[in-house]
C-alpha cells in the first residue's frame, strides 16, 4: 500500500541506514483490538531520519496506524508516537509475509530523534561514514533540498574536521566520480577562490589534472556562477554566454555542455563551484540534472561550510577588508548599505547607468566599484570628464580623428564613465546618443561594446523643462538605470569610519606608523558639515597627516594661515542643498521662505503626504502650511524664469562671437 509520496515527510528526508551489529534497542507497540498496547514481535529497524524512521516486520499494520516506540542506543533512550505512512513487502526478506514500513514521527519528537541520530552516527567507521553520505546523495529523487541539506550540516557538524571519516581531499574526488555517473558527463570539478591570486582554483577534477584549472574568478561560465550566485545549464555552441574558449585552449579538451552551481560557507557566501562537462548523448543537461545539482552543490557546501579565505590582495568585497583596498565604499549607513545593494544589483548589467550626487560624493568612485566587481571587471575603463574640457578635444576623445582612435572603440568589452555630463555641449549630446543607440561610430567598422556611466551633480530634469540645456531623449537613454548618492552631511554615521579608511591610507602613503585624532578634533571632524564631501574629507586627512609629521596624536586643525577645514562654512551646512537659499543677493525674507519650504517639504514627506499632520507637527495651521508654500514656490518660480533669461542672453552671445 502506498499513499502519495508528497504528502509525507518521509520520503522527503535523507535516511540514515541502521545495521543489527549497531546494538541499537528498537521496540514497537500497537493498540490492540480491546484498547491495550501490545508488542509487536521480530521488529527489526532499517533507517532513521530527522522525522521518520523505516522498519520490518511479518506483524500487519495498516498505513494509518498509531504506534508508540522506544529507541535505545548505549546511554541514550526515548520514547515517541508515529503514524504508518507507507507499507511494501519486505522483497529482500526470506519470510514471505514480511512487511516493510515508514513511519513519520510527531513533531515533539524532532530534537530527540535529531540527538539519537548524533550520537549513532559519532559511532559509525570512518569508511562507513563516506559510504553513508554517498549513498544519501544518489537519493536526491526523494529528497528535499531544504531537508537534505540540514541533514548533511547535521552529519558533518558531528567533526570539527571532515578527514576524522575519511580523507578529504580523496571524499570530493570520490564525490565527482559519482556526479559524473548520476549525470552522465564526461568531466567534473569543483573550484574554490584564491583570494590571494584572486582566481578560482580546482580542488578536485576528474578527467583532467587539476593544476591546469586556474583562472581569474570572474572569467567564463565558472566565474560567473562565482560572480552572480546564480546556477547556468547551457549549451558552449549554442547559447549566448561569456563561455572562455581560452580555458580549452589550456586543457585540450573541447567543451560542449556545462551545467554549473555555486557552493557556500556556512555564512552563505559564494566560495566556489562546482561544474560538470559534456552530457553524453545530449546537447545540454536536463531539468532533473539541474535538480541533482542543486542537491549535490548543497553537499559540497557541508564540505567546505568552514571555508573562508581573507586577504588584503582579494578583489572581491566579501573576502577582503575595505581597508585595505584602493576602491572601497566605507561606512555603516542605512544609505551606504543601500548603495552596497546597488553595486551587487547593477555590476552585471550592461545598460547604461546614471549616478547622481553632489560634486564630491563618491559618483566616480561608486562607478568604478560597479566596473571592477562585474563581470566587465578584467576590461578597460576609462573616465572622460565633460567639465572643463576644450569642446574640440571632448569631440576627439569622444568620436575619434585626425589618426586618434576613439575611446569608445578603445574600450571594448569595457566600462566608459562620463563625468558631469550635465556640461556636455547640447549638439555633442545629440551625435553622443545617435553613436551610443546604433554602436557604431559613423565611418566605422567596429561594433561598439562598452557600457556607459553618466554622472551629474546638477538636476538633469530641470536643465531639460525649464533651460532647454539637455537632451530629453539622451535622459531618457541615461535612466535605464538610476543611483542616487546623499551627500556626507545626511550618512553621519559615515564619517567616523572614513576618517580612519583615509588616515590609514595617507599614513601607509608617507610611509607613516598609524596616528590616530584626539577626542577633539575627532569630534570637530565629525561635527563638520563637509560641503565638499568625500572629497574635502580626503584633502583634510592629507593635510593633518602631512602637519603632524611627528606626531602620533593630530591634536590640531591647523591655523588660519594654514586651515584644515573651513569651519566659516559650518553655518551654511543646510544652505547649500537648498535651491537659491546661499543666494546673497536675495532679501532675507526670501531666504527665510526657501528654508521654511525645504522644512515643510520634508516634513510632509516624513508624514507620507499628509500635509494636515505636517503642519500639527510643525505647530501650524494648515493654510499657513499652504500660504509658506505659495510664497516660496513664487520666489522659485521667479528666480528660475531669470536664470532661463540669463541662459538665453548668453547663449546668443556666445553665437554672435562665434558669427563673428
Amino acid at each position: 500500500m502506498l499513499t502519495s509520496l508528497s504528502e509525507f515527510k518521509y520520503y522527503q528526508s535523507f535516511r540514515v541506514p541502521v545495521e543489527s551489529r549497531d546494538d541499537v534497542l528498537f521496540l514497537v507497540e500497537h493498540e490492540s483490538e480491546s484498547g491495550r498496547l501490545e508488542f509487536v514481535d521480530h521488529v527489526k529497524l532499517s533507517d532513521v531520519s530527522m522525522s521518520g524512521l523505516g522498519f520490518t516486520t511479518s506483524f500487519p499494520l495498516p498505513v494509518g496506524s498509531r504506534l508508540r516506540c522506544s529507541l535505545q542506543f548505549k546511554r541514550l533512550r526515548f520514547d515517541f508516537g508515529v503514524v504508518v505512512v507507507r507499507a511494501f513487502h519486505d522483497i529482500g526478506s526470506k519470510d514471505s509475509n514480511a512487511m516493510s514500513y515508514g513511519a513519520e514521527l510527531d513533531d515533539e519528537d524532532h530534537e530527540n530523534m535529531k540527538r539519537f541520530i548524533e550520537m549513532y552516527v559519532q559511532s559509525l567507521h570512518p569508511e562507513r561514514m563516506r559510504d553513508c553520505l554517498m549513498k544519501l546523495a544518489l537519493t536526491h529523487q526523494y529528497a528535499s533540498a531544504k531537508e537534505g541539506f540540514e541533514m548533511f550540516s547535521l552529519l558533518l557538524s558531528l567533526f570539527k574536521d571532515i578527514t576524522q571519516f575519511g580523507n578529504k581531499e580523496k571524499f570530493v574526488e570520490s564525490m565527482l566520480e559519482e556526479i559524473v555517473r548520476i549525470l552522465n558527463g564526461q568531466r567534473a570539478s569543483v573550484f574554490l577562490i584564491n583570494t590571494e591570486t584572486n582566481e578560482l582554483e580546482a580542488v578536485a577534477a576528474l578527467g583532467i589534472d587539476k593544476e591546469l584549472l586556474k583562472f581569474d574568478y570572474r572569467k567564463g561560465i565558472a566565474g560567473s556562477v562565482f560572480t552572480t550566485g546564480l546556477s547556468l545549464n547551457i549549451n558552449a555552441h549554442t547559447d549566448k554566454v561569456r563561455y572562455s574558449k581560452e580555458i580549452d585552449k589550456v586543457t585540450g579538451f573541447e567543451t560542449r555542455s556545462i551545467i554549473c552551481s555555486p557552493i557556500t560557507n556556512r555564512e552563505d557566501k559564494i566560495i566556489g563551484v562546482i561544474e560538470v562537462l559534456n552530457k553524453r548523448n545530449e546537447e545540454r543537461f536536463t531539468v532533473d540534472d539541474e535538480k541533482t545539482m542543486k542537491v549535490l552543490a548543497l553537499i559540497l557546501s557541508s564540505v567546505f561550510h568552514n571555508f573562508r579565505p581573507m586577504s588584503e590582495k582579494s578583489l572581491i568585497r566579501r573576502f577582503s577588508n575595505p581597508y585595505d583596498r584602493d576602491y572601497a565604499w566605507i561606512g555603516r549607513s542605512t544609505h551606504t548599505s543601500d548603495i552596497r545593494k546597488a553595486i551587487v544589483n547593477l555590476k552585471d548589467v550592461d545598460s547604461p547607468l546614471l549616478v547622481v550626487g553632489e560634486t564630491g560624493v563618491g559618483k566616480k568612485l561608486f562607478s568604478r566599484i560597479v566596473h571592477n566587481e562585474g563581470k566587465r571587471g578584467l576590461a578597460p575603463y576609462f573616465e572622460i570628464k565633460c567639465k572643463g574640457v576644450d569642446e574640440e578635444a571632448l569631440s576627439l576623445e569622444i568620436f575619434g580623428g585626425d589618426n586618434l582612435v576613439s575611446k569608445l572603440e578603445e574600450c571594448i568589452g569595457g566600462t566608459i564613465v562620463f563625468e558631469e555630463i550635465s556640461f556636455m555641449p547640447l549638439h555633442m549630446q545629440s551625435r553622443l546618443l545617435k553613436v551610443l543607440q546604433e554602436r557604431r561610430i559613423p565611418g566605422s567598422h567596429i561594433s561598439l561594446d562598452v557600457r556607459t556611466v553618466f554622472t551629474t551633480s546638477k538636476n538633469l530634469k530641470e536643465m531639460i523643462e525649464e533651460e532647454g540645456l539637455f537632451n530629453p531623449d539622451l535622459f531618457m537613454f541615461m535612466c535605464s538605470s538610476e543611483v542616487r548618492i546623499d551627500p556626507l552631511r545626511k550618512r553621519a554615521s559615515d564619517l567616523e569610519d572614513l576618517l580612519y579608511y583615509y588616515l590609514k591610507k595617507e599614513c601607509k602613503k608617507q610611509g607613516l606608523l598609524l596616528k590616530e585624532f584626539s577626542p577633539s578634533v575627532k569630534d570637530e571632524l565629525i561635527n563638520y558639515s563637509w560641503p565638499g564631501n568625500i572629497s574635502e574629507l580626503q584633502k583634510a586627512v592629507e593635510k593633518m597627516v602631512l602637519y603632524n609629521p611627528k606626531n602620533h596624536v593630530i591634536s590640531d586643525l591647523g591655523n588660519r594661515s594654514s586651515p584644515v577645514i573651513d569651519l566659516s562654512k559650518r553655518s551654511g551646512a543646510y544652505m547649500d542643498s537648498i535651491p537659491y537659499a546661499d543666494n546673497t543677493t536675495l532679501p532675507l525674507k526670501d531666504r527665510l521662505s526657501l528654508v521654511e519650504r525645504e522644512m515643510i517639504i520634508s516634513e510632509i514627506k516624513r508624514h507620507r503626504g499628509n500635509k494636515s499632520q505636517a503642519a500639527e507637527a510643525m505647530g501650524i495651521s494648515r493654510e499657513a502650511l499652504r500660504k509658506k508654500m505659495l510664497i516660496s514656490d513664487e520666489i522659485i518660480q521667479e528666480l528660475k524664469l531669470i536664470e532661463k533669461q540669463n541662459a538665453k542672453e548668453a547663449l546668443k552671445k556666445k553665437a554672435q562671437k562665434k558669427a563673428a
